[in-house]
């Protein structure tokens, strides 16, 4: 490897995404992961809508839906349903997918961008300067070092790369034995996201659509050792919750693990960076742990790309973690509540949350909230500038201009410029000076700004409803998102 290079430890969905959008961009990657083989692992299930829209602009979306079971509602409690169904998006539903057939579709997009992936290696090491970062690694082959422009870690909840920099990982573990089991039920509940809870615990039941459900209990207490959970402690466990075992007659994974609440307090420290559960992690309540990692790895793979290549203004890369951290600080926040609440072991407290949520629910602008939590939709950033525009920082609208989808002009992994005045003057701008960092769509829509600057992640960095000013404001928004500025 040469300092162009970058290395991204761990080859789950946030390792996997984040080297197929440095690939994309044409930054040379080599994913480690220490798994030797590929595991029939399958913790990660639930894919939200915005991650939907992410992969949809990267052209993923169609085979990861394949492989899924729709689902337009999710039980918040016993009783109490989340609508997706009246979502603002193309993909108004939870789609219930296990992890491996969503990292299935990210590898092959790895393995048709030419990104390495080397398996049975691992990071044990960390130098760095100004310049690279020497990254130590133990592979099949014995022990050798490896000089890279970057190293991100993507290495899970027990990152080595996080230990390595020193970051602190601060947060609680919490009193929770959590059991973790795909199986077939031969009398599966009628509701399609089946919960139950009493005292002992909580029960999910959640179709995968191949015949498999996930089931996944909560109980209080320490876990009962450190050894893998039997099918028959399942079923036991399922009918000490939910009053049955819904006829469970196999399972082809199974685990058991204490959920944490824990966050690095940097996501940066020089060459070196950390995404997804190397730096975030929280209770699966809401199932956001793969799309928050999912999340880190688009916002971070275009900086990371243009900051390799030298077109990134200076101070690029570090808004990374300012845009990230606070998102994950959130997730963190709100599933620990939610956790809380439906883990509460007063039988009485448990069923006056249920008849307030359900009361609450009733409303509209109550239930938006955890729609837009849930599905991601509500996530945005702090917008650029001292006037922003009121779109500056949100996902943008998949408009279609000129014939073009906004999704489909993403899937160069360049930033789009759509100009919807009659004269284009900011359009030519792009397509003259920025050809090969932007993809230009003009046309009109009465909707959109006169002028909008989408990043590569399908946010929306600049923007202006000023028809009469669009090309000047325009050519000073390039400049500065391009690394252009005087």
């Amino acid at each position: 490897m040469t300092p162009d290079h970058v290395i991204v430890a761990g080859a789950g969905p946030t390792g996997l995404a984040l080297a197929a959008e440095l690939a994309l961009a044409r930054v040379r990657c080599t994913i480690l992961e220490k798994r030797a083989d590929l595991p029939n692992i399958t913790r990660a299930f639930g894919v939200n809508a915005r991650t939907l829209e992410l992969l949809d602009s990267r052209g993923l979306a169609g085979e990861v839906i394949s492989r899924g079971n729709k689902v337009p509602r999710a039980q918040a409690n016993v009783g109490v349903y989340v609508d997706f169904s009246k979502l603002a998006s193309r993909y108004p539903f939870m789609l219930i997918v296990p992890q491996s057939g969503t990292e299935g579709v990210l590898e092959e997009r790895c393995r048709a961008l030419d990104v390495t992936i080397e398996r049975g290696a691992e990071v044990v090491g960390v130098r760095q300067d100004d310049d690279w970062v020497d990254v130590e690694i133990e592979g099949p082959d014995g022990r050798r070092v490896e000089r890279a422009a970057y190293l991100v870690g993507c290495d899970g909840a027990h990152s080595t790369v996080r230990e390595q920099v020193g970051a602190r990982f601060v947060g609680e573990r919490y009193d929770v034995n959590l059991l973790l089991a795909d199986v077939r039920l031969s009398d599966p509940p009628s509701e399609v996201l089946f919960g139950r809870a009493n005292a002992a615990g909580i029960q999910l039941l959640i179709p995968f659509g191949d015949g498999f459900h996930r089931s996944i209990s909560f109980l209080h207490g320490a876990a009962p050792g450190d050894q893998p959970p039997t099918l028959d402690e399942v079923r036991r466990v399922t009918r000490q919750i939910a009053g049955s075992d819904y006829g469970m007659t196999e399972a082809r994974w199974m685990s058991r693990f204490h959920s944490e609440r824990k966050q690095a307090e940097h996501y940066r420290f020089g060459r070196v960076l950390l995404a997804g559960d190397a730096a975030h992690v929280h209770s699966p309540a809401g199932a956001q742990g793969m799309n928050t990692g999912i999340g880190d790895a688009t916002n971070l793979g275009w900086k990371l790309a243009a900051t390799v290549h030298g077109t990134a203004p200076a101070w690029l890369l570090d808004t990374y973690e300012a845009e990230r951290h606070p998102v994950g600080e959130r997730v963190l926040k709100v599933t620990d509540r939610m956790f809380r609440m439906v883990m509460m072991r007063s039988g009485l407290l448990q069923r006056l949350a249920r008849v307030a949520m359900r009361l609450a629910f009733r409303i509209e602008p109550v239930q938006r909230v955890p729609r837009t939590f849930l599905s991601g939709i509500g996530t945005s950033y702090p917008p650029d500038g001292d006037r922003p525009h009121r779109l500056a920082g949100t996902y943008a609208p998949d408009v279609t201009l000129g014939g073009i989808r906004l999704a489909e002009a993403l899937r160069t992994g360049r930033f789009v410029l759509l100009d919807t005045t009659s004269a284009h003057a900011a359009a030519d701008l792009a397509g003259k000076e920025y050809a090969d960092q932007v993809v230009t769509l003009t046309g009109s829509d009465g909707g959109l700004p006169a002028v909008m600057l989408v990043r590569p992640d399908g946010y929306v960095a600049w923007a202006t409803d000023d028809h009469g000013g669009a090309a000047v404001a325009a050519g000073q928004a390039l400049a500065r998102w391009l690394g252009r500025e005087a």
